[in-house]
């Protein structure tokens, strides 16, 4: 028996790891775009259903992200290093925990939405877990990571526009808003937004870091 089928008998068969994250991945993709419906939907009640959505998603990734966990447990041979899957699979988690935040800061506060602030930072968002979608599904196939960095490209330059908007929104909120608890409101959504951009570029970090070392 040759070196080359005693190796493929001990690869995972089904590639698991990489049709999880690609499940993990269009979760964060989908979520980015009920967070961009949330904003612009002017009925409270359909803001509260598409709410119920986000918080359904965000626990479907916590499942996603154990059953990653459990199959880095039980196979000793990995597409990739066992860590960088580890922390693939926490940065999309987090991605997928505060996007969900922020539209739970949005409900609970009351904030009304329609904030061009707010709007402008869901947008962002949206933009950057579509492209973690595309950047993610292409990771079976590293022969061409140029198409993969065109992504991770984007999400940076997006993250850094969110900062600029995180900015400029608060500067604005400070010049024009009276009501300080109002203030103290959507200062908290501003804030968590920007952190889920934060936590879009982590992503792309890590896959950046996997690309380095496999490409």
């Amino acid at each position: 028996m040759g070196i080359n089928t005693i190796f493929k008998i001990f690869l995972p068969k089904d590639r698991v790891f990489f049709g999880l994250f690609e499940e993990a991945a269009a979760n964060v993709t989908a979520m980015g775009k009920l967070l961009e419906q949330l904003v612009f939907e002017a009925e409270a009640d359909k803001r509260t259903a598409i709410t119920k959505q986000l918080e359904d998603y965000e626990h479907k990734n916590d499942e996603l992200t154990h059953q990653i966990f459990q199959e880095l447990s039980r196979n000793f041979i990995t597409p990739f290093d066992r860590e960088d899957i580890h922390y693939l699979a926490t940065a999309l988690d987090d991605v997928a925990d505060y996007i969900w935040a922020s539209a739970k800061k949005i409900q609970f506060h009351g904030v009304n939405p329609n904030d061009q602030g707010i709007q402008k930072m869901a947008e962002v968002i949206k933009q950057s877990a579509n492209e973690i979608g595309v950047a993610v599904s292409q990771l079976r196939e590293l022969k061409h990571p140029e198409k993969i960095t065109e992504s991770l490209v984007k999400i940076n330059s997006m993250e850094n526009h969110a900062d600029d908007i995180f900015d400029m929104s608060i500067k604005n909120l400070f010049d024009t808003e009276t009501d300080f608890k109002e203030l103290i409101r959507r200062r908290e959504v501003y804030t968590v937004m920007e952190v889920a951009t934060d936590k879009c570029e982590d992503v792309a970090n890590v896959i950046e870091t996997i690309i380095v070392k496999y490409a």
